[in-house]
């Protein structure tokens, strides 16, 4: 179980501009949950990312996962338990190493590097079977540096390479954000595929209320870091766009847009 309890988060501290993003935020997702979080910018989606992968420090509070306290567990050592993806394609992999050589250093994600080579041979047909899930033509062009790959390509090798050691959690960071409709489609297919298959604990953040609602079994809606919805199961299952545009639109009022 992922448990985050009483996040506080402060920006531009000591500042006229200092604001309160978190203050006593709760939130916990069971294993093999697949969570959805939706909000308006500023809402405070991708802060709570950053701070359970350690990317910014907490300034009060508590985040355990596994049973183990992470609060104060470097970024580096949560990496091995947590597999990424960015919005941003060009992240999630080395643009001047092959396809291969990429996936080679993923699979080494948890060992120790020496002078021997980079590449284990006997992965090949691994790293190729893997691939083929893609359904993009990638295991026929291993050698190819990754940074001549399409947005699409490049974000389904950064889905795939973010599976491949026994992480425990995987958070993606509006990973179809910057893709082109029949992209977006294929790698959202992959994910479900990939997380469904491994039932691993997954956070997505995404601005596509269809995506939001086809995938997952559970759905969070973010306001000025707090949640305002929760929807689970046959709640989230029977909840149409028109039930979130309209918390939306309730939300904008609020704040007098």
């Amino acid at each position: 179980m992922l448990r985050c309890e009483g996040l506080l988060k402060r920006f531009n501290v000591g500042t006229p501009d200092e604001t309160m993003l978190f203050d006593g935020f709760d939130f916990e997702a069971e294993q093999g949950d697949f969570v959805s979080v939706i909000g308006s910018n500023g809402s405070g989606k991708t802060t709570l990312l950053n701070l359970i992968c350690g990317s910014l420090p907490l300034d009060g509070g508590k985040i355990t996962f596994g049973g183990r306290d992470i609060t104060r567990m470097s970024e580096h050592k949560r990496a091995a338990m947590i597999g990424r993806v960015f919005q941003d394609p060009q992240k999630g992999t080395c643009a001047n190493l092959t396809i291969l050589e990429n996936m080679a250093l993923a699979d080494n994600k948890k060992g120790l590097f020496g002078l021997t080579g980079a590449v284990n041979k006997k992965r090949i047909e691994y790293y190729r079977t893997l691939l083929e899930e893609c359904g993009m033509g990638l295991e026929n062009r291993m050698n190819t540096p990754a940074g001549s790959l399409s947005g699409g390509q490049r974000q389904a090798l950064a889905l795939v390479i973010a599976n491949m050691t026994d992480i425990e959690l995987l958070i993606l960071d509006e990973h179809t954000a910057a893709l082109d409709p029949k992209s977006s489609e294929t790698v959202m297919r992959l994910t479900d595929k990939l997380v469904s298959g491994k039932k691993i604990t997954t956070l997505m953040v995404t601005h596509n209320l269809r995506y939001a609602l086809e995938y997952g079994n559970r759905l969070l809606m973010m306001h000025m870091g707090r949640s305002v919805m929760d929807l689970r199961g046959p709640e989230k299952k029977n909840a149409k766009i028109e039930d979130l545009l309209k918390t939306f639109n309730e939300i904008s009022i609020e704040c007098g847009n």
